[in-house]
């Protein structure tokens, strides 16, 4: 993404959609590549996606959809073992997440030399990228959460940010692989000073 004037709704109001990155069960609990903790931002996520749906607001859920002979993963050269192949079982999202009717479902990682970590890398079922959808809708602001905070997390609100669209990230709804330590205080670090608001959800302040 290259830095672009932010879109902007009628008259310039800010029109704010929902962000969901990569709840899907391999990233939680007994998955192939499971976040640490990941299945809490759940029970988070739900709540917002509710507050959303009441005030009518587009929600975007992004999964990984590898094909199985990914490079991304350990066997083609890749950093990670095989996880979220498209169509598997551990590629479907968490089976507590409620996403409302009519969620946009981006997906991402779907050729075999594509890592896939920023939502931005993907594209709805028509083959719409997600920053095209963004601006078709005059949507200007995104609030995100989800998995992982050091990864996909990570790589999608700083290509929002680059791509002009104001982002606040829900700090109790995400969650790190840290492969490292400390690499996802870094993540949160590097957003913060690129621009992204981090809030609690108790503090989200929703406009649309």
């Amino acid at each position: 993404m290259t830095g672009q004037p932010e879109s902007r709704g009628p008259e310039g109001v800010t029109v704010t959609a929902v962000l969901v990155v990569d709840v899907q069960r391999d990233f939680c609990p007994d998955g192939a590549l499971a976040v640490p903790n990941g299945d809490r931002v759940v029970p988070v996520l739900n709540q917002i996606l509710r507050a959303a749906h009441a005030r009518r607001l587009t929600v975007y859920a992004t999964r990984d959809w590898h094909p199985s002979d990914s490079s991304h993963f350990l066997a083609g050269g890749g950093p990670w073992p095989v996880h979220c192949v498209a169509g598997s079982p551990g590629a479907r999202f968490h089976p507590d997440l409620r996403l409302p009717e009519g969620t946009q479902v981006v997906n991402k990682g779907m050729t075999a030399n594509s890592d896939g970590y920023s939502a931005f890398e993907g594209c709805l079922d028509d083959g719409t990228t997600l920053a095209h959808d963004l601006r078709h809708r005059g949507i200007t602001h995104l609030v995100t959460g989800g998995l992982a905070t050091d990864y996909c997390i990570r790589h999608s609100v700083l290509d929002a940010i680059r791509g002009g669209w104001r982002v606040t990230l829900v700090t109790d709804a995400i969650a790190a692989v840290e492969l490292t330590p400390n690499d996802g205080e870094q993540a949160l670090a590097e957003m913060r000073a690129a621009g992204a608001e981090l809030k609690t959800s108790a503090a989200l302040a929703w406009s649309a």
